[in-house]
């Protein structure tokens, strides 16, 4: 196996185990200019396009500076959208995993008790939404005194939707003493004087668009009457053909008619928008990364949390007012290193909407004409075989991790006074099994799950059969997702 080479950074083992089995081995540009930066505790402002690998860029640096003993949080991320929230915690948690830590996600449309129950066990890391950050701010559920560590994600996206004054008041809540480091794909003059008035001598890095790049994605259009947008888009997803697509629209309203009209016609189609319940949106956001269907009609802030390093192609079924959500929603294909392609459907409204985003772009938008009958026709077979095959359905990230960690579920927690300490004790006491092998402890109130790592997970569910745990016998059982996720639902 080649080295990792993650390693040549001041990382603890148990962080580079970690990204060996998320398959980060080599540090993308993007990563090789910020981690000594946040390792060093420096302020940063870095400019980087989707799919650059900058969640790790942060996330890796936030692993290793926090201390597992401390109980409250040290590392903050604020992020625009729950989607987003739930993916990067997702990957702080992963790339923690073998350090132990405990990675909250805060944002609304979930149970605040449940959140606060969960903030008052050891949290080091906390993701969140400013809507919600500030609810917990404002009632007193939440301690940031020991935050070290600031990172505002997406900060041209929080101004976008109006979060940039509550970002600001959430900042003066924070310890001076803490580094701060801003993401942002492009850069408003109030995200600007954000990081003036609170970064410090903040070094500044561009991983730019350069030319190879650019020509990852090809980016093409059509000009295209209102009346006509719907058979040109058939038309072109039939001789386009691709394995899978999101197309964007601007409204939830034409999302669900565009679902509409593409499931009558028999193409394998989900949607996304702001307007579905939670729990919908993340289960459609997971079958789409799984593949599970291969075309997603969404609106922007619904996609922001779709990370899949194969879209093969994004179409833009009304065009973005903004050249930056134009740069935002090309991000989701062509992602680390891989070739895409861009569709915009132009109409006559779109003049000005366009011409920003042609100078944006430069010279790389290329006008195409829609299909011949002809040419549709010669496609058609194929397009309809695709769609009664079954996707390849992809490998869920971080699975690699269940092959040598059990999460168990003990049928005590807080409410029978159930201690982590009495936990790792009885765990400590099975032959053959340290500190070393158990993962992170979530203790609810009747409840304590438990991750076994090293492949231990058997021998120690065998041994907490007999083995008493504070000073009784505990009903231990393997543990699923499903019911790990009801409990923190109901806050048990």
């Amino acid at each position: 196996m080649s080295q990792n080479r993650f390693s040549e950074y001041p990382l603890d083992e148990s962080i580079v185990e970690s990204l060996s089995v998320l398959k980060y081995t080599d540090p993308t540009p993007v990563q090789r200019e910020v981690l000594p930066l946040l390792l060093n505790k420096k302020d940063v402002i870095v400019r980087s396009q989707t799919g650059s690998g900058k969640t790790a860029a942060f996330g890796i640096p936030l692993c290793q500076l926090v201390d597992w003993e401390e109980r409250a949080p040290q590392a903050l991320v604020l992020t625009p959208t729950r989607e987003l929230a739930t993916q990067i915690k997702d990957e702080i948690f992963n790339i923690g995993r073998y350090k132990r830590l405990k990675v909250e996600a805060l944002f609304g449309k979930t149970s605040y008790q449940t959140q606060v129950k969960n903030l008052k066990q050891r949290t080091h890391i906390v993701v969140a939404t400013p809507g919600r950050l500030f609810d917990h701010i404002e009632r007193g559920t939440i301690d940031l005194s020991q935050i070290k560590t600031l990172i505002i994600d997406e900060a041209d996206e929080m101004f976008a939707m109006g979060f940039i004054d509550q970002v600001e008041d959430i900042l003066q809540e924070l310890p001076q003493n803490r580094t701060t480091a801003l993401f942002s794909a492009t850069m408003p003059d109030a995200v600007k004087k954000l990081t003036e008035h609170f970064l410090k001598h903040p070094k500044y890095v561009e991983i730019t668009d350069t030319d190879q790049s650019k020509k990852r994605i090809r980016q093409q259009y059509i000009r295209v009457e209102d009346e006509d947008k719907l058979a040109t888009l058939k038309d072109l997803l039939i001789v386009d053909n691709p394995d899978s697509s999101i197309l964007f629209c601007n409204t939830k309203v034409m999302v669900e008619r565009l679902m509409k009209e593409l499931d009558r016609a028999d193409i394998k189609v989900d949607m996304l928008h702001g307007g579905m319940e939670q729990r919908d949106r993340t289960q459609v956001i997971n079958d789409f990364k799984r593949g599970y269907f291969r075309h997603l009609v969404a609106t922007d802030v619904a996609a922001r949390g779709i990370d899949v390093a194969d879209i093969a192609l994004v179409v833009n079924y009304d065009l973005p007012d903004k050249p930056e959500t134009y740069v935002h929603r090309i991000g989701r294909t062509a992602r680390f290193e891989n070739k895409g392609k861009t569709l915009s459907l132009v109409n006559p409204r779109d003049r000005a909407s366009f011409a920003a985003i042609r100078e944006a772009q430069g010279d790389v938008l290329e006008e195409i004409p829609r299909p011949s009958r002809a040419t549709v026709d010669k496609y058609r077979l194929d397009f309809e075989q695709k769609q009664r095959k079954n996707p390849m359905i992809r490998k869920e990230k971080g699975l690699d991790f269940k092959e040598d960690i059990m999460k168990i579920h003990i049928n005590a927690g807080k409410k029978t006074k159930m201690r982590p300490g009495d936990v790792v004790g009885a765990i400590c006491n099975v032959e053959g099994v340290t500190g070393d092998d158990i993962g992170v402890i979530n203790l609810m109130d009747v409840s304590t799950f438990v991750e076994i790592l090293n492949g231990k997970g058997e021998k120690v569910l065998k041994a907490l059969q007999s083995t008493p745990i504070k000073g009784r016998k505990r009903r231990v059982s393997r543990s699923n997702e499903s019911e790990y996720e009801r409990d923190l639902r109901n806050g048990y």
